[in-house]
Parts: structure tokens; sequence; C-alpha cells
């Protein structure tokens, strides 16, 4: 098997993946588009409305819409930059962090339920395709942030 039908098949099992996990997500209450937003806002750190759009690689008045959005549901704050009293930084909030700790443990619920048939070969298996993947990812970011 070569690489394009190894990512070819990684990319169509992902998609179905993504789909069957996000299921989940409407017993949070919040839209997919909101979710990835604030999961960024929760795992990266606050972030300025350019940068969290860049993230989501959406354009800033999309990003604004799903901000305004999140604010006014109290799961994010906007406070002045430490260093740039002029720039805003969006904060994810205490209860923007439950929900989206919420969600991840539905989400990581669902998976086991998918996976209760495996056997322990191959959970292994998958626990080192994961592993693979996030090390090819890591150094592709790394490498995007060179100069």
């Amino acid at each position: 098997m070569n690489r394009r039908n190894v990512a070819d098949r990684l990319h169509s099992a992902a998609i179905h993946l993504l789909r069957t996990v996000r299921k989940t997500d409407t017993a949070i209450g919040i839209s997919p588009a909101r979710l990835s937003a604030l999961s960024v806002l929760v795992f990266g750190g606050p972030r300025s409305l350019r940068e969290l759009a860049e993230a989501e690689q959406v354009t800033a008045p999309t990003m604004s819409r799903i901000v305004a959005g999140l604010e006014s549901d109290g799961f994010l704050s906007r406070r002045a930059d430490k260093h740039d009293q002029r720039a805003i930084q969006l904060r994810a909030t205490v209860k923007g962090k439950a929900a989206l700790e919420r969600g991840r443990r539905l989400r990581i619920e669902s998976l086991v339920k998918l996976l209760r048939s495996a056997s322990k070969d191959e959970l292994a298996t998958l626990s080192q395709a994961a592993q693979l993947i996030e090390g090819a990812v890591a150094a592709q970011e790394r490498g995007s942030r060179r100069p």
C-alpha cells in the first residue's frame, strides 16, 4: 500500500469518525463552529479575533458572529491585551471551559463505545497509529513556524 492510498483511507476514516462523535455535541447545545472556536481558546489560550479567525480558517466577519454568540452565552469574554491596551484578547470563561470539557468527555465516551469490540492488539495498533499521526502533525507545525 502506498502513501496516497493510506492518506486517502485516513482522510475518509477521519471524516466519518468526526461526524460520528460530533453527534454528541447536540447534548451541549453549542454549534460545531462555536465549539471549534471555543476549543482554540481553551486549549490554545487567549487570542485576538484575527488570530482566532486564522486558526479556524474563516473570515474576520464570520468569526465576529461566532464570538458574539459565544460571548452572549457567557462562554468567552473580551479583555484588553496586557501589552497593548488598544488590542482585545478573547478568553474562554469558566463556563466555556466547563462546556468544552463536557463535550470532550461525551466525544471520548462515544469513541469508547465504538471501540468496545476491539481486541487488545487492535487497540495497540490504533494507539500506535494515533501516536504516528500526532508526531507527523507536530513535525509539520514545527516546520511551518520556521522563518
